[in-house]
């Protein structure tokens, strides 16, 4: 007797444009869970050698950020195929930073990525640029935040959904085109306290184009029509990166 999936199982592989005649298909994905930290003892510096330490130690993929809107604060991006990793690995990294270290949960924020059905190279969208996008050297600078669109956008046909989507993309490499601001995209659908959808990660050399296509972002017609909510945001700059 088989004991396999049925015909009519709900398909919950990633999947890509088709190559020869074929879809892609991927049961793989990269999480992405952002923590963010305000240290009041010991000294903020003495703490991010710490966490330096107990990430290295613990095999722990990371960008650590010191957080522009607070001295003391910092910001945590881990990564992982498997999302385990943060309950074990992450947790047990944190648990050395002290008692002088406050969480700020309203900051944390957790998302996989995802595929559209379009992507050329599945593998490369899905684990292969994310990873690159926050651990590029040259791109120090970045804005964390999550969003949720209103229900009445996923009751619009597909056809004008899919023509909102390209407007709102075609914005979106123009600035990457340009090196200006690259994007990470992650669903974050009954992974997050606020039953947010996405969370959206822009990375870039400098701060100002981050925040300008955010600006420019605002005129789209899924931003200013269909968006509930957007925020909060996390600002920072990369002050380490695991090995």
């Amino acid at each position: 007797m088989s004991h396999g999936p049925s015909a009519d199982a709900p398909e919950v592989r990633e999947r890509g444009a088709p190559r020869d005649g074929a879809p892609q298909l991927l049961d793989r994905r990269l999480f992405f869970q952002l923590l963010v930290f305000e240290a009041t003892e010991p000294s903020p510096g003495d703490v991010l050698a710490n966490l330096r330490r107990a990430l290295v130690d613990r095999g722990v993929s990371a960008v650590v950020y010191a957080d522009v809107g607070a001295p003391a604060g910092f910001g945590l991006l881990s990564m992982s195929e498997d999302p385990a990793d943060f309950v074990t690995r992450v947790r047990v990294a944190c648990h050395g930073l002290g008692g002088g270290v406050r969480q700020r949960h309203e900051l944390t924020m957790l998302g996989r990525t995802y595929s559209t059905g379009y992507e050329q190279d599945l593998e490369h969208w899905l684990l292969e640029r994310p990873r690159r996008t926050v651990m590029n050297e040259e791109w120090p600078w970045a804005i964390w935040y999550p969003l949720r669109r209103t229900g009445a956008f996923e009751r619009l046909d597909a056809p004008e959904k899919g023509s909102i989507l390209r407007e709102h993309g075609t914005v979106g490499r123009a600035y990457g085109e340009a090196d200006l601001a690259h994007d990470v995209r992650l669903a974050c659908h009954g992974l997050d306290a606020n039953d947010n959808d996405f969370v959206i990660g822009l990375v870039g050399r400098d701060l100002h184009p981050l925040s300008h296509v955010v600006q420019t972002m605002r005129k789209t017609r899924q931003t200013a029509e269909f968006m509930h909510d957007m925020g909060p945001f996390f600002v920072g700059r990369a002050a380490y990166r695991t090995p």
